[in-house]
């Protein structure tokens, strides 16, 4: 009797657990002018139903993108400002996984206006702010607290670029490390550049790479950049052409092989493309379109990493800024910010089709999703 009483609350256990590995914390940045929403916000989404519960929320003036830290101790979110020529703000937040609430710690001046990206570094000692509006970047280091000391390092961008409507000045839009964090790739939407920087974990310095820049072609606008999980190849997406660019990868270098478009063949029009995920199983790569169309696109990544279009899928909504797979990656997440809602796709995973689950998140400008375990 003891022995089955043993193996009855082992099984039950393990039921128990494989639950809780099925649902995780989903973190939503949004706009929040002209006052549709709070701030940010949290839900426990289930990976198995695709069903979302609301948790908690704090009020926070536009904290429009977000990062966790490694250990998910901590959240980070900038504030999309300029707070009238004072330039923005990053703040940081402890976040308890017992009861999925987020308590602010503090804030710093981001180095610049409009910050719009955030990135944490893999020793969670550092963190990365790109200000679209001045063109630059800045470095913070994060203290005993989780909190933000004041930064360590502002990098000015210079220039502009072909569209004198868009890139009249230079216009930081992402930074992103490499997966073994020694390189930040920064696209400048304004200038027409990837900048490379070497990356010193031990003090927070950044330095030019060698060369110091990958550029796209006049006029197309780079925005955000992804890494493929093989470590070899990685991705732009182009605000301004819609078209996405794949590179070799090695040791902060990039070779280019292949630039594809993102509209519909025979289509013409503003694609305002935002956002590119490559699939956690490496096999498939998504971008969105915002301008004229609304779409994902949908691409099967070759063994060489290049790409062949398997598709366009409406996102149901206008403006979508970013989007995310689940942690299971069976979802995709579509954040439409005009729409004020996040339409929950089921994946495919054998063909990378995209259906829609008919479930959505009513949220005012819901702009940036991440995720948290909840084990």
């Amino acid at each position: 009797m003891k022995r089955l009483t043993l193996l009855t609350l082992a099984i039950t256990g393990s039921m128990y657990l494989t639950a809780q590995e099925k649902e995780n914390y989903m973190l939503v940045g949004t706009y929040t002018a002209p006052g549709k929403s709070e701030g940010l916000y949290v839900y426990r989404f289930n990976s198995e139903t695709g069903e979302a519960v609301p948790i908690s929320s704090v009020a926070t003036s536009s904290p429009s993108y977000v990062a966790v830290s490694p250990d998910e101790k901590f959240v980070y979110a900038v504030h999309e400002t300029d707070r009238k020529g004072l330039g923005g703000e990053i703040s940081a937040f402890a976040f308890d996984k017992v009861t999925g609430r987020l308590t602010f710690i503090n804030k710093q001046p981001s180095g610049g206006d409009h910050p719009c990206y955030i990135e944490v570094d893999n020793t969670g000692k550092w963190v990365f702010a790109g200000n679209y509006s001045s063109g630059s970047l800045s470095v913070f280091p994060v203290n005993a607290t989780g909190g933000l000391d004041k930064s360590s390092q502002v990098i000015q961008h210079t220039g502009s670029g072909a569209d004198k409507n868009r890139q009249e000045k230079p216009h930081v839009h992402c930074t992103k490390l490499s997966p073994d964090n020694r390189w930040l790739f920064v696209p400048d939407l304004g200038i027409d550049k990837v900048m490379i920087y070497a990356f010193d974990e031990i003090t927070g310095q950044l330095t030019p790479g060698r060369p110091a820049f990958s550029a796209s072609d006049p006029g197309d606008g780079p925005r955000h950049f992804t890494f493929h999980p093989n470590r070899q190849y990685a991705y732009l997406i182009e605000e301004l052409s819609g078209h996405v660019v794949t590179y070799r990868y090695d040791n902060g270098l990039l070779t280019e092989l292949q630039r594809v478009s993102t509209i519909p063949e025979g289509q013409t029009g503003y694609p305002g493309s935002a956002d590119i995920h490559v699939s956690p199983d490496g096999k498939f790569l998504y971008a969105s379109n915002r301008g004229d169309f609304n779409t994902i696109a949908c691409y099967a990544i070759n063994t060489n990493g290049t790409l062949t279009s398997t598709g366009h899928q409406s996102t149901l909504g206008k403006g979508p800024r970013n989007f995310n797979f689940d942690p299971s990656g069976d979802y995709l997440l579509v954040a439409n910010q005009q729409s004020d809602a996040i339409v929950i796709f089921k994946r495919n995973t054998m063909t990378g089709e995209l259906s829609d689950t008919g479930k959505r998140i009513n949220l005012g400008q819901p702009v940036c999703i991440k995720w948290i375990a909840i084990h």
